[in-house]
């Protein structure tokens, strides 16, 4: 077994399914303690992965699960900040309950995870901080205002954190990862012409698969990518919208 992250304690939002299951299992490949956060139970088992309820809109529920992290664990090393929900509708068409649940989730999720975690980090002087955007956020995209404003959100919040958390000379470090269209239970539902579409907008010309983000979020975990921080590593084959 590799031991890149040999006694870390990561925890990862949105980690029943999809990107953040395979950070997860990635994760506890390497050696780390895993913490899965969702509103979901996992789908999957992993001895080294421990699942906890959380909606991360739920500033008390997100405060208990750190609080459950940190008695149980003593830190938290790394957080990936991955729940995200996409309602999308042209701008015209968006109501406020469709713009509100994407911003609560998609961003103010985020915020209230970081701003409990990365004060911790920068106590016990390490941490790692990865926040999933998109190539939305990079790149707008039609229909989803509401998901490019919190995917560019994200990216603005991360370089703002990577100059917050380091002050002092603390070893912290926050970075974004933009993965393009990555073939989770969400793009099982799109057409296959559209999915051939997309992949047809990549210089790779095929789609992603959840374990290409996760093994990008494993390097910006590890001290691997000790010197990288405030960055936005764009994992989406050479797509451009």
């Amino acid at each position: 077994m590799s031991t890149r992250l040999d006694g870390k304690i990561a925890l990862v939002t949105g980690g029943s399914a999809g990107i953040g299951a395979e950070c997860c299992k990635r994760f506890a490949s390497e050696g780390a303690k895993v913490i899965a956060a969702d509103m979901n139970p996992l789908s999957y088992e992993d001895a080294n992965v421990e699942y906890m309820q959380l909606n991360v809109t739920d500033v008390e529920n997100c405060s208990s699960v750190v609080d459950a992290v940190v008695k149980k664990y003593g830190r938290i090393d790394i957080l990936v900040n991955n729940a995200g929900i996409t309602r999308d509708a042209l701008v015209q068409k968006m109501t406020d309950d469709m713009w509100n649940l994407v911003i609560d989730v998609n961003l103010k999720g985020v915020f209230n995870l970081t701003r409990l975690v990365g004060p911790l980090m920068m106590t016990n002087n390490y941490g790692s901080i990865i926040n999933i955007s998109s190539v939305v956020g990079e790149y707008g995209n039609i229909g989803q205002t509401n998901y490019a404003a919190t995917k560019a959100g994200v990216i603005g919040m991360s370089k703002t954190w990577a100059k917050e958390f380091a002050r002092k000379g603390a070893n912290v470090r926050c970075n974004a990862i933009a993965p393009g269209y990555v073939m989770t239970d969400i793009l099982k539902t799109v057409p296959e012409d559209l999915l051939a579409k997309f992949a047809s907008m990549t210089m790779l010309g095929r789609l992603g698969q959840p374990e290409e983000i996760a093994n990008a979020a494993l390097f910006l975990a590890s001290d691997e990518s000790s010197y990288v921080t405030g960055h936005v590593l764009s994992v989406n084959g050479g797509m451009r919208l």
